[in-house]
C-alpha cells in the first residue's frame, strides 16, 4: 500500500487592527506591540487558500478570521508546507509562539 503524500499545512491570516477591540484577543496578547500586525495561525489538511475562503464563508470558521481576516501571509509559512499531521500541529504552535515573541498579536486555536 502506498503511503499518502504529506498534505497538512500551517497558515497565517492577517487580521484587521479592529480585532484588538475584542477582549479575548487582547487578553491572549498582553505583550502585543501595537506597531506589529495581528494574525491568526492555523493548520489544515486543505490548501490554505481554500481554508481561508471557508473561514470567510463561515464554514468551520474561527470568528476572528471570519470577521477580521484580510488575507493570507504566505511568506510566513510556505517554506514549511506541506507536512505530516503531527508536524503541522507542532509547527502551528511554534509559529504562533515565535510571532508572539516578536510582539505580534496572535490567535492560535
Amino acid at each position: 500500500m502506498m503511503r499518502r503524500k504529506h498534505h497538512h499545512n500551517v497558515y497565517v491570516v492577517l487580521l484587521s487592527d479592529q480585532v484588538w477591540n475584542e477582549p479575548a484577543f487582547r487578553k491572549a496578547n498582553p505583550g502585543h506591540d501595537i506597531t506589529r500586525p495581528c494574525v491568526y495561525v492555523g493548520m489544515t489538511g486543505l490548501d490554505p487558500d481554500l481554508r481561508f475562503d471557508r473561514h470567510k464563508a463561515g464554514i468551520q470558521a474561527n470568528r476572528f478570521v471570519q470577521r477580521y481576516g484580510l488575507r493570507l501571509l504566505p511568506e510566513l509559512y510556505e517554506v514549511y508546507n506541506p507536512m505530516p499531521y503531527d508536524g503541522a500541529r507542532d509547527m502551528e504552535v511554534e509559529l504562533a509562539i515565535g510571532l508572539r515573541e516578536q510582539g505580534w498579536g496572535v490567535w492560535q486555536a
